[in-house]
Order: structure tokens, then sequence, then C-alpha cells
């Protein structure tokens, strides 16, 4: 598959290289009052947060955005609360005294924590993020305009917008609240408030009720940003440890206004305050729930997110199709939040970006397939650019000629007071050197001091008046002396303490540069706490799982035990069966063997008779004859005692009558597995209904029941059996039916010999008496005692 794009950045692709390309016009465009969109798409796990935001040391493409903007419009920025939101999507100009008000207010509220979240410990300053090398501005930026710069943070999660800055309302009873909705304690916490989308005059879209917050640094700006990160949806599954579970949009929003034609203050015209935004999106990646595996709360996210991107795709499509065809379809952003919310972007109103993160695992091949066929068939989509207008008509240059005009004077007031004090110091230490030289040269000499005469009273009075006149210069001297002194260790103390000064602040940026690497290390240490918490997390959690299985296991093996106890106990009540059943059966097998082994004895012993009775007669005398004849009638009599005599065959009639004849109606069950034996006796029944399967219906009708049921003989023959029964209603309005008679048909051949057999059976019913024929098929048995039993080539039991 080849797909085509306007750059492809490689897996050694720097995170400078990537926003050289990608951010950097993005920014620019921001100073020059022109909106833009930079989102990040591809399949979860793929890198789309970590290209948005990066890491300690290598910063993505939102901490560049912001420290371009801030480098740029740093020495142009307006004082705190000039720009305030008007809450319409807006901005409005503050005096002077009201932005001065506003400032010493929230000076006085700092001082005590309104909220618990106020307390939260600071996060990574923005050096940590980018190197001092890599810091970067734009040349091009409108120094007649101050400026202002406000973030907000929202996220998307399950269709809902909710505001990561807003600080929960705190509740000395209840707990705070942690962000997601996470309770605290005794499941007790206060949800997040869902945001609604709006539409200002100008018909841009915008969130509701969003906290703008007003920065001055790059490090402020990532500082609210970490803080509405920590609120943001992150959980655990299959394909990613920290799954973004929301799509999060980080809005830059830039107030502009011209200043004055002095260049010293701000415009107070609403009308010249433009306001341009840039927003990061940070879209949930697409996730298949057969790879995750996700269940409950995390499929419905699933669900969600891969909804909301398939609206955008959908969006996407239709706006390709009205650009390439010249149709009008309706596009359907209303469907999604996401697609509501950047509806104006769709339709022009600024610059559209969108990176594509791929992961090149073999497992992600389909989707990851799916996402670049979407992102090549974006590009196709074009969107007009509004045309730039002036912000006022007001000459250029005014802030400049005003700071060169402040330079200047600056200068020459510096220049002159570095004069007099120079002139000061040095006509203080002339003075004082010439006060000095000017006192040395003052000093008297010693008069000559010899005393030539005792009465000379001039020599002494003169030497006297001389010393003192000395010792007061000298006591001069030395109170010049000492001020000149002084004057030089002040000068030494001076300097001295400006070298101490230069030493604090090293110590004081050396403390600086430490505390930044403490807060790096802490914000690290909390990293490596919510890993180490996830992974306990997922110990117990895997923990619980192998406890869960094992007596899962136990209680298989228990459930096995007792089936097998059971199986056992069924084996061995089977085999019991099967053994009584054996036994009868080869009792009654053994008994019909005998019965059999006695039959042909009896057919033996009456052919010897007969053919002993043949010789007899052949070889006696005729009148012996009636003596044989008695003789044998006399055996014959005592041989009928144990059977009958065979008698001739009866008339056959052309239909044989069932004893179900009579004035009942009956139902004939016939089921359609029987076959037709195409006899010339068959059983009638008058009044039947004939049914192939029972049903409420024919039973209500009736009073008897016959079902028709054949089998296949020991002999080979086709058995037909009729089983009878009454038919009643029941107690709750349908019919039942109580099975009285038996009664069997079966078909033999007439033309094989039979004998006449009298025999005793051990039956069920207790001992019977058997007639059977040998030129009859059918034979006749009556049981007693019990119930009667009519057989007819079987047996029909009757039990009235």
């Amino acid at each position: 598959m080849q797909y085509s794009f306007k750059k492809v950045f490689g897996i050694n692709t720097t995170q400078m290289e990537l926003f050289e390309d990608i951010g950097r016009p993005l920014v620019e465009d921001l100073i020059h009052s022109k909106n833009g969109l930079l989102f990040t798409y591809g399949v979860t796990g793929s890198g789309k947060t970590y290209t948005m935001t990066g890491s300690p040391g290598e910063g993505g493409l939102l901490p560049r955005s912001l420290d371009l903007l801030f480098n740029s419009i740093g020495p142009f920025q307006a004082k705190r609360f000039v720009f305030k939101p008007d809450d319409k999507n807006g901005m409005e100009i503050q005096s002077q005294v009201d932005a001065l008000l506003e400032r010493q207010k929230r000076d006085s509220q700092q001082s005590v924590p309104r909220t618990p979240s106020s307390r939260l410990k600071a996060d990574p300053e923005f050096a940590d993020m980018i190197s001092p090398e890599e810091a970067c501005k734009c040349d091009n930026v409108d120094d007649d305009c101050c400026y202002s710069v406000f973030v907000s943070y929202i996220e998307i999660y399950n269709n809902y917008i909710y505001d990561l800055l807003e600080d929960a309302p705190f509740d000395p009873i209840r707990p705070k609240w942690l962000g997601g909705g996470t309770p605290v304690r005794n499941n007790e916490f206060i949800p997040p408030q869902s945001k609604l989308l709006r539409e200002d005059q100008n018909h841009n879209m915008y969130v509701a009720g969003c906290m703008e917050v007003e920065v001055k640094s790059t490090e402020e700006a990532f500082e609210v940003f970490w803080k509405g990160q920590k609120k943001r949806r992150i959980a655990n599954t299959q394909l990613n440890r920290e799954s973004s579970r929301s799509h999060s949009v980080f809005t830059v929003k830039l107030a502009q206004a011209p200043l004055d034609a002095d260049g010293d203050h701000i415009l107070q015209d609403k009308n010249q305050v433009t306001v341009s935004q840039l927003c990061l999106v940070d879209l949930a990646g697409s996730e298949r729930t057969s790879r995750t595996r996700a269940e409950g709360s995390r499929l419905r996210e699933a669900g969600n997110i891969n909804q909301s991107l398939m609206t955008l795709r959908t969006c996407i499509e239709v706006l390709r199709e009205n650009q390439m065809y010249g149709t009008n379809k309706m596009v359907p952003y209303r469907d999604s939040k996401v697609t509501h919310l950047f509806k104006n972007y769709f339709d022009g109103e600024g610059k559209v970006r969108m990176i594509v993160c791929v992961n090149p695992k073999a497992d992600d091949y389909e989707e990851s397939s799916l996402v670049m066929r979407f992102a090549e068939m974006a590009q196709e989509v074009e969107v007009a650019r509004p045309v730039d207008r002036p912000i006022c008509a007001l000459a250029a240059g005014r802030r400049h000629r005003n700071q060169a005009f402040r330079d200047e004077l600056s200068r020459r007031l510096e220049e002159r007071g570095n004069s007099n004090n120079a002139g000061n110091q040095c006509t203080h230490q002339v003075n004082s050197a010439c006060l000095l030289n000017q006192l040395i040269e003052s000093l008297p000499p010693i008069p000559r001091c010899e005393l030539v005469d005792p009465a000379d009273d001039q020599t002494l009075p003169n030497l006297i008046e001389v010393l003192e006149r000395r010792h007061h210069i000298r006591q001069m001297i030395t109170e010049q002396f000492n001020q000149t002194g002084t004057c030089v260790k002040s000068q030494n103390q001076q300097s001295k303490i400006s070298e101490k000064d230069k030493v604090i602040l090293n110590q004081r940026s050396e403390i600086d540069r430490l505390e930044k690497k403490s807060k790096t290390l802490e914000y690290k240490i909390d990293i490596l706490q919510k890993t180490t918490d996830m992974y306990e997390q997922d110990k117990r959690s895997l923990q619980l799982e192998l406890e869960t299985r094992e007596q899962r296991l136990q209680k298989e093996l228990s459930e096995r035990r007792r089936m097998e106890q059971r199986m056992q106990g069924m084996v061995t009540d089977t085999k019991l069966k099967w053994e009584k059943e054996c036994e009868r059966r080869v009792n009654a097998k053994q008994l019909e063997m005998q019965n059999k082994l006695w039959v042909k004895d009896e057919k033996l012993k009456q052919l010897k008779a007969i053919v002993t009775e043949s010789n007899s007669s052949c070889s006696a005398e005729r009148p012996q004859r009636p003596s044989r004849e008695r003789d044998r009638d006399r055996n014959m009599g005592q041989k009928r005692s144990a059977s009958p005599s065979p008698v001739t065959p009866p008339v056959r009639p052309t239909h044989r009558r069932s004893h179900s004849c009579g004035g009942e109606k009956w139902v004939d069950h016939k089921p359609s597995t029987n076959l037709d034996l195409d006899t010339v006796m068959q059983p009638i029944l008058p009044n039947a209904i004939k049914v192939s399967t029972p049903n409420e219906k024919a039973l209500s009708k009736c009073h008897k029941y016959v079902l028709r049921h054949q089998e296949l003989a020991s002999d080979g023959e086709i058995e037909t059996k009729l089983i009878k029964g009454d038919v009643f209603k029941t107690r709750g309005g349908g019919q039942a039916v109580q099975f009285t008679d038996i009664e069997t048909l079966k078909q033999e051949n007439p033309t094989a010999p039979r004998y006449s057999i009298l025999r005793n059976e051990d039956a069920d019913c207790g001992p019977s008496t058997v007639l059977s024929s040998d030129q009859s098929p059918f034979s006749m048995s009556f049981v007693n005692p019990g119930p009667r039993v009519w057989r007819t080539s079987g047996e029909e039991q009757n039990p009235h």
C-alpha cells in the first residue's frame, strides 16, 4: 500500500524539526490575528500525546508553541486585567484604574488559599522542557500593539465537555474532587459539571462557562497546562498503559489592541480588539474492543471514541465530496462534540493541520491503513482563508519612537548624574590632599632653644608657643587623615559589598537552578509513583484473578470428584440392574429351551406311538384290533389331560371383528412409520377418528383411544400391538388417557406344522395354561389368577 502526504517524518526526526515545519507557521499566524487548528490522529499507542506534549528535555509541539509566542510578544504584553473576557467569546478593555483594582484584589486573595487545589505541588518549570539553545522567536511582530495571552483546557469525554481548569467548590465535610469524578472517601465525590457549546455573534462556536486563565510567561502557561493534565482521564488497557480516554483541547487565545497616537496607552475601543486562537487537540486513539478486551466503562469509552472519530471522517468525506462534485450535502457537524466545536475551522475560519502518528506494529496494520487512507483523503479538502484586515489607521512605529525618546532621556540623565558623582568624588579627594599639604606646609619651624643667659625669658615662651601651634596643626592633620581614611574605608566596603552582592546573585541563581532540578526530580518521582501505583494495582488485580481462578479450579475439582462418585454409583446400579436382567433373561431362555425340548420329546413320543401303532395294526389280527384301540384310547385319554387333540381348521371369515367394537367413539392413532401388512383380517374400529399424531381436539371428541405399534418379533415376523385406553377430562381442562388393554396381532405361516402342547408358564400374572394348535394360525391363552388375558397370536390384557 502506498499513501502520499505533504511530508513524512521518520523515527529519527527531533521535536525541534517537527515544530519548525508544523508548529511555527501556526504560531506566526496566531500573532498576525489568524486562527489555527492542530490535532494529532492515529491508532492508540502510536505516540500522539508524546508528539503534542513531549518529555523533560524533549518538549513537544505545545511547549514549543508557548515558548515561541512569549519570546515574540514578551516586551509588548499589557499588564494583567487590562484585557478581560466577556464570557461571550469576546474581549473587553478595562481602564488602568479598574485593572489596578483587579490586581490588588488578586494580590490580597493570594495570601489565603481559596480551595485545596491551590496548595498542589508546583510542576516542573518550562526551562526543563526546552533547552536555551532551542529557544526561538518571531521577528515580524507589530510593536504598536499590546498583547495578552489567555489559555483554556477542556476534554471531551463520552461526548460530554468538561473544563479541566475549573476548581471544585470546597466543602469541609465532603472530600475534594481529584479529577474525573474519582471517589476519595466513602464513595463520596463532587462530579464535574459538563459544559455546553454556544455560538457567538460572529457565528463562531465556543464552550460556554469555560475558565480562561491569563498568563504572562511560558512557565506560567505550562504550569496551568499541567494542572489540567492531572485531571485528564487516562486508563490502563491491553494496548497502552496510559491510554487517553478523552479528546483534550488546549486553546491559546491571543488578544491584541493598538496603542494610541502617542504610543503610551491602549485604545479604549472594543471594536479595535482582535482575538485569535490556536487549538492544540490531542485526539484519543481508535481501538478495537476485540484487541483491548475492554469491559464495562472502558468499553463505553472506546465506543464513544470510535464514534466521534467516525463522525470526523464522515464530515471530511462530505466536505471533499461537496468540493469535488459540486454537491451541497449537509455536513453532520452536530453528530459529535469534536466536529461541532471545530465547525468554523472546517468552514474556512483558520488553518487546519493534522499530524498522523503511526506505530509500525504488525498488529496495528489494518487500523493504520485505515488511518493513513483517511489522512490522505483529508488532504484533498480545501479550506478558504479569510482576508487580512488592518488593525487601525494610525501611523506605524509609535511605540518605537516613544521608546527611543525615553531611552535618550534616561541616557542623558544617567550621564549627567554620573558626571556629577565623579566630579564630587574627585573634588573631595583633591580637596583632602590639598588640605593635608597645606597643613603640613603650615607647620612652623622649631626655633633655637639654646639658653645662654639665665635671665633669658624669650626663648622658652617662643618654644612653647611654637610647640603648641605644631600640636594644634598635628591634631588637624590627624582629623583630616581620619576623615580621608574613613572615606577610603567606605569605598572599600562598597566594593566588597558589590562583590558580595555578585556572590549572592550567583548563589541565588544556583539555588534557582537547584530548585528547578528538585522540581524536575519531584515530577519524575510523581511519575514513578504513579507508575508504581499502577503496577501495584495490576499486581493486586492479577492476584485477585489468580485467587479467583484457584477457587474456580478447586470448585471444578470438587465437582469432578462428585461427578465421578455419582458416575461410579450409576455404573454400580446399572451393573446390578443388567446382572438381574441377564439372570432373568437366562432363566427365561432356559425355560424356553426346556419347553422346546419338551415339545420335541412329545413329538418323538407321538411319532413313536404312531409308528408302533401302525406296525402293530399290520402284524396283529383283525379281531384283536378293538382291544388295541381301547388301549390306544386309554393312552390317548391319559395324554389328553396334558394336551388337546388336534382339531380341524376353523372357517376363515373375511373380516375379524375387533374387541373394540361398541357404541364408543375411538381415536385411532396410527403413526406414519407403520407398515400396511395387506392381510385379509384387519382390526376395524367404527366411529373412529384416524390421526398420525395425538391432539387435544381429537381427544376431546372421543371416549376411547387406541395406539397401533409395530415391532419385529424374534422369529422375524412383524408384530402389531393395539394399546387401548380410556379418555377422561382433567381438572385443568385438558385430556388424559389411561391405558387398560394391549392386543397383539402377529402374522404367521399357516402351512407350518403345529402340535398341541399343554404346559404351565410362570408369567407375571401367575401360572397359565396355553392351548396351541398345529392347524390354526392363532393361539389362545387363559391366564389365572389375576386379570384375564386374551391372546390372539399374542396376548390381550383386560383388567375388566
